[in-house]
């Protein structure tokens, strides 16, 4: 009995010296450093990667905007200007025109968002071979927007392009010039960019119309609601959510919207669809003027920040969680 006695001190003696040892290791500054070593190898290239790509251009973006920097020459020409860079944009009629013009390509988000949101619903309900159809809209989204600009060059085009002989076709005699012409060239961007963008919110919205429990549509059926009560009561506030992500983004991207105004009209006719990321690229790799052009990057910065800030303001009285 003894013997047994001993023996079951021991165990309890060596248990809580090996438990204190484990202590003392989880409190020294290295312990676990292997598996430490190990996350950050691996988040290693995503972060080197992300540091030199995005996060020093940025620092560096935000520097070069208060000093008159040429972009063939090095930093130690840089000469600090303060804010004359932003007081020249001030009163830049170019870099005004294209802000009007970008405030103008957000109207075609909520018009790209009500037809997707209309497609997605008819897709959901009355449509077999859904994932056919997601397809052929998802398509132009997928697509090289050199291609797409391509592509709509030739079916814009003033006098030989399809949509215009058809117009001729059929007694129009003076149609319009479209991509050629002052007054049809910033529309014809926005028919593009709806037509590219409904794929993308498509997906998104029916998404979200499959989370919609389909007791809620019978209940509004018992109640004798038709489908366009349906739509308003039930459809609408239960999709403002991805509404609210699908128009926070889309506004976002409507201020990035450059290669396919480079490539469909180099911000032209007469500077008809130029935007402020178009007159940038044109200051800082036409013009050299690399100091003036991080300016307008850091305005552009401020101004996305501002009307994010608002829209995340303003969805508390339309979004339902």
């Amino acid at each position: 009995m003894k013997s047994e006695i001993k023996l079951e001190s021991d165990l309890v003696q060596t248990k809580n010296k090996v438990r204190k040892r484990a202590k003392k290791g989880k409190n020294t500054p290295f312990s676990g450093w292997k598996e430490n070593l190990s996350g950050y190898v691996f988040i290693a290239p995503m972060f080197i990667g992300t540091s030199i790509l995005v996060l020093f251009p940025i620092l560096s973006s935000f520097v070069l905007s208060f000093t008159d920097w040429n972009f063939v020459a090095g930093y130690e020409n840089a000469n600090f200007v303060g804010f004359e860079n932003f007081s020249k944009l001030a009163n830049d009629p170019l870099f005004i025109k294209g802000l009007i013009h970008n405030i103008i390509l957000i109207l075609a988000i909520p018009i790209t968002l009500i037809l997707s949101l209309g497609l997605a619903v008819i897709i959901n309900k009355y449509v077999y071979l859904k994932d056919l159809f997601k397809v052929i809209y998802f398509m132009p989204f997928i697509s090289s927007v050199v291609a797409v600009a391509v592509v709509f060059q030739v079916l814009f085009h003033p006098t030989k392009g399809p949509i215009n002989q058809f117009l001729q076709a059929i007694g129009i005699e003076n149609p319009p010039g479209w991509i050629a012409d002052v007054t049809y060239a910033l529309p014809s961007v926005m028919l593009i960019m709806i037509w590219t963008g409904i794929g993308f919110n498509l997906i998104i919205y029916l998404a979200g119309l499959q989370n919609i429990p389909k007791e809620l549509y019978e209940a509004a059926q018992m109640d004798g609601a038709n489908a366009l009560s349906q739509f308003k009561k039930i459809i609408i506030p239960l999709v403002s959510p991805t509404t609210f992500l699908l128009f926070v983004t889309g506004v976002i991207s409507s201020f990035k919207v450059f290669d396919l105004i480079i490539v469909l009209t180099n911000g032209g006719p007469a500077n008809s669809t130029i935007t402020p990321v178009v007159y940038l690229y044109q200051q800082a790799f036409l013009e050299l003027k690399t100091g003036y052009a991080s300016a307008i990057s850091l305005v552009m910065f401020i101004i996305i920040l501002i009307i994010t800030y608002i829209q995340f303001i303003g969805q508390k009285k339309w979004v339902n969680y």
